[in-house]
């Protein structure tokens, strides 16, 4: 081995052959002369600055990641990195696929039993439809009738169409009105949930068919008139002549004489009409023309209601009328229509008129007669208080209604009281059934529309956030006065001791007789005469034809229920009373949500108090 110099330049011979030639050996010898110098000027400088220049002994990993801008650790980068995988995973991804994949709406929830039953009550009234039918109107075995009613009338055009009562052929417009009043308070307050169950058209529809024939009745044009027609068809009782009571037709049969009867005084009726056809302004307010077409007819068969020499009831002295529908009063009719009136108008007359002292003075409404808490189509004092309780929960008017206002309410407390059965104000049932015409025959319609009452008064209250109210020193809370509603409502539904739903289609056990002559007599195209038609009212087997919704007269006070067609008391339905289900069902159903429409009724009632006049616009150099 031979050793170069003595400062790093040394050769080594491997393999016995010599490791650099001597280029080589001379330009390491450069190389060595630069190292020196460098090692030299090396040591002449600082710490700091020797730094700069080291390198290190050996090649490390890195532990920092340099992105640009931003040097971060590799152990942090990674992490970041591993988390941003696992976010996209888990968050994005899913969102992306949901995004992309094809969309399913939800199921909405299955309806209750309230709004099942709704659907059918209301086909009832599609079944009772006098006239000119349209195509659609969903009952199969009926067809165009009454087409001459009205022929012995100085109107013209006649009095073709509305509604027939009940299981016969009668127009009664007393009722009649009743049921449409009833029906457009219902739609009014809970429209809500005649839209979210798909029965808002169908409920307007059947309005009109009513207003539109009450309109027929008067001279609705006129702004004074000296007579209404109250009824077309009739009989008297006891008659064997051919008329709606001893015959049993189907009403697209009729053959026998129909005369139309008109009275020349009559505050009830005209009041009733009054009330029907301004709570049914409210329901077309988006119809401009028609609204105010019913609202002045309102006005006018209201003032006939008010000229002193007609004040006496409107079936005084009537044959054709009494048995049936006998009215016992008319200042309930005054109060009931000159509220509806205000609602539909503004005009103070009529709130007025409906606090006047005299008014429920007159109609012993502060004398806490239990019959005067039952709701019916001959006594509106419980519902025309509540309209006005209505009145004072939500827009206080203050001085010079409040006095007579808070009378009101107060008595609308007692008749809400007198429901609930731990008062003992009325006789119930064993099976649960309040009586409230005192165990006589045909007590589910006053049920019904008592459960309304109730009802409507709950959700009144609720909106104002009021808990319940007082009987006496006892607090009744909201819960129990829904529950007294429910607790009817179910009754008539099935939950009895017949176990036996009073709704015709409704459940699977509901009257198969039910006295009703279109529903009892096949739709076979063929004719049956007068008396030919007895057959079919004293078969015993079920109706050929179904009128669902019907709700029938009802069990008798011992809960027991006879389903018998010839026995009117117990299977015949009428209008009045399944407008009085009707009300009570949907305010009931939870569909479209629970609560009312606090505003609707109020849309035509002026602000009560001066309002502050508007900010002026903002300054503009």
């Amino acid at each position: 081995m031979h050793s170069g110099n003595n400062w790093g330049g040394s050769f080594e011979i491997i393999n016995g052959a010599e490791s650099t030639t001597e280029d080589e050996r001379s330009r390491n010898m450069e190389w060595d002369r630069g190292a020196l110098h460098s090692q030299q000027h090396y040591h002449n400088l600082d710490e700091t600055q020797q730094s700069w220049l080291l390198y290190p002994q050996e090649t490390k990993k890195k532990k920092y990641v340099d992105l640009g801008c931003i040097v971060c650790s590799t152990k942090a980068f990674k992490w970041t990195l591993y988390s941003l995988l696992i976010a996209f995973v888990v968050i994005a991804l899913p969102t992306i696929i949901a995004k992309t994949l094809p969309k399913h709406k939800s199921h909405p929830p299955p309806p209750d039993n309230y709004t099942l039953a709704l659907h059918k009550a209301l086909l009832f009234f599609n079944a009772q439809k006098s006239g000119k039918l349209p195509k659609n109107n969903g009952i199969p075995w009926r067809g165009d009738s009454g087409l001459q009613d009205g022929n012995d009338t100085d109107f013209k055009g006649g009095l073709v169409g509305g509604y027939y009562d009940a299981g016969d052929n009668v127009k009664f417009h007393f009722p009649m009105a009743f049921t449409m009043t009833m029906l457009s308070w219902s739609l009014i307050e809970y429209n809500h949930k005649y839209e979210a169950i798909g029965e808002y058209s169908h409920m307007r529809d059947l309005i009109k068919w009513g207003t539109d024939y009450l309109l027929l009745t008067f001279n609705s044009s006129a702004t004074r008139i000296d007579k209404i027609y109250c009824q077309v068809g009739g009989s008297l009782n006891g008659s064997t002549t051919p008329d709606d009571h001893y015959c049993w037709e189907r009403p697209e049969d009729m053959d026998y004489r129909r005369p139309s009867i008109f009275v020349t005084a009559g505050p009830d009726l005209a009041g009733e009409m009054a009330a029907a056809l301004a709570a049914a302004s409210i329901v077309f307010r988006d119809n401009d023309a028609y609204s105010k077409r019913l609202v002045k007819a309102a006005a006018t068969v209201f003032a006939f209601a008010r000229e002193p020499g007609r004040r006496r009831t409107y079936s005084q002295g009537q044959p054709y009328i009494e048995p049936f529908y006998n009215s016992t009063g008319y200042f309930d009719e005054y109060m009931w229509g000159a509220t509806w009136l205000y609602y539909a108008t503004g005009n103070v007359s009529y709130i007025s008129l409906a606090t006047n002292p005299g008014i429920p003075k007159n109609s012993k409404a502060f004398y806490m007669i239990p019959d005067l808490s039952v709701l019916s189509w001959d006594n509106k004092l419980p519902a025309a208080m509540l309209l006005l309780t209505r009145y004072r929960i939500f827009l206080s008017p203050g001085y010079p209604y409040e006095d007579m206002l808070q009378m009101y309410h107060n008595v609308t407390d007692l008749t809400m009281c007198s429901y609930l059965q731990q008062f003992h104000v009325f006789n119930w049932t064993k099976g649960g059934m309040i009586q409230l015409n005192h165990g006589k025959p045909q007590p589910l319609q006053f049920v019904a529309n008592a459960a309304f009452l109730a009802s409507l008064f709950v959700d009144y209250l609720n909106a104002t956030g009021v808990p319940g109210f007082n009987c006496g020193p006892t607090f009744v809370s909201l819960n129990d006065l829904r529950s007294f509603a429910t607790s009817q409502i179910d009754y008539i539904l099935g939950k009895n001791p017949m176990n036996m739903s009073y709704i015709v289609g409704y459940g699977t056990k509901f009257p198969r007789h039910v006295h009703h002559r279109g529903a009892s007599i096949p739709h076979d195209n063929k004719r049956y005469s007068c008396t030919g038609g007895w057959k079919w009212r004293d078969s015993r087997n079920p109706n050929p034809n179904t009128i669902t919704g019907a709700m029938v007269g009802g069990p008798d006070r011992f809960d027991n229920f006879h389903d018998v067609r010839t026995n009117f008391n117990y299977t015949e339905p009428t209008l009045a009373g399944n407008a009085g289900l009707v009300a009570a069902l949907v305010s009931l159903t939870s569909s479209g949500g629970i609560g009312i429409d606090k505003n609707a009724i109020f849309s035509a009632v002026p602000p009560l108090y001066p309002q502050s006049p508007p900010p002026p616009p903002p300054w503009k150099p």
